[in-house]
């Protein structure tokens, strides 16, 4: 059984998307692995990363998107039309070992799902709704993964900014999480707080099922020459290393290179489409750093 790994900030903008493709296309095409990309954001950056707008809005209306297997974990059908090995993008960017669980612009109303956990708490008899609430999100990705889980070697979820019930749930099942963050106070902040979420939803859960999700690592992104001279970048970063630990923060850093905000363009991770650039190099470095942690 492989690795699932979350990629989190509490705030957007820090660069999670473009971590997550790169390091999985870092994994697939360099080092051989089997690897699934799954998409929790709205925005759907990282399926728009990975596949042109048509072949989205093709399969987004044929039901092929993560949003279909979420409408089956709360309204269960008897004989759904599509499993989840149908709605896996295979061989994405033409290499053959690297799939997406293409997200969804849709993905659920927060509100519908409290209704039915409501519902299901009075059918149950039970008092406490947040044992409910509990239970729910702690299982609803991993019955998603369930069937596939044996299939490959990572699985790196892509988390939308803040702490919504995918998030959540997102965490719960992932062996280890990513933290990408920009050298500047607000990012530390949201670094600060995740871990203090973390630590909560470990707490909430622990009478049920242990929850025993590890950091990986932080990875600063967006970095200049000017910023890694300047007093303003080596305050965050002690402050980081004061809180975290050396350790916990990666080697290899993502340099400002305008080839990465290009590769968006043309619907394919920078490693492939401009492998020689700085920031190309970066993600291959950041990669095996990572394989050696684990």
């Amino acid at each position: 059984m492989g690795y699932i790994i979350a990629t989190a900030n509490m705030k957007g903008g820090v660069g999670k998307t473009t971590l997550t493709v790169n390091l999985a296309t870092c994994l697939a095409k360099n080092h051989g692995k089997r690897v699934l990309v799954l998409d929790l954001d709205a925005q759907i950056s990282a399926t728009l990363s990975l596949m042109p707008p048509l072949e989205f809005a093709k399969r987004r209306k044929q039901s092929l998107t993560f949003r279909y297997l979420i409408d089956q974990i709360i309204n269960p059908q008897p004989n759904p039309k599509q499993g989840i090995h149908d709605i896996i993008h295979s061989g994405v960017c033409n290499l053959s070992n690297l799939d997406i669980l293409p997200g969804d612009i849709d993905l659920y109303d927060e509100f519908v799902i409290s209704e039915m956990l409501h519902q299901q708490a009075v059918t149950l008899g039970e008092q406490d709704f947040e044992t409910i609430w509990n239970r729910f999100e702690r299982v609803l990705l991993s019955k998603i993964l369930e069937p596939i889980r044996q299939e490959y070697d990572f699985i790196l979820l892509d988390c939308a900014p803040g702490y919504n019930l995918l998030t959540r749930s997102a965490l719960a099942c992932s062996d280890f999480y990513i933290l990408p963050a920009k050298p500047e106070p607000l990012s530390v902040v949201g670094i600060q707080l995740l871990e203090r979420r973390i630590a909560q939803l470990k707490d909430s859960h622990e009478h049920e099922a242990k929850i025993n999700i590890k950091m990986l690592g932080i990875v600063f992104s967006m970095l200049s020459s000017n910023i890694l001279n300047g007093r303003y970048y080596k305050q965050v970063m002690h402050r980081v290393v004061e809180d975290f630990g050396v350790e916990k923060i990666c080697k290899a850093q993502i340099p400002v290179d305008i080839n990465v905000a290009k590769a968006v363009d043309s619907f394919m991770p920078v490693v492939l489409s401009n492998p020689n650039s700085a920031g190309s190099k970066a993600f291959m470095q950041l990669t095996q750093e990572l394989l050696q942690k684990l």
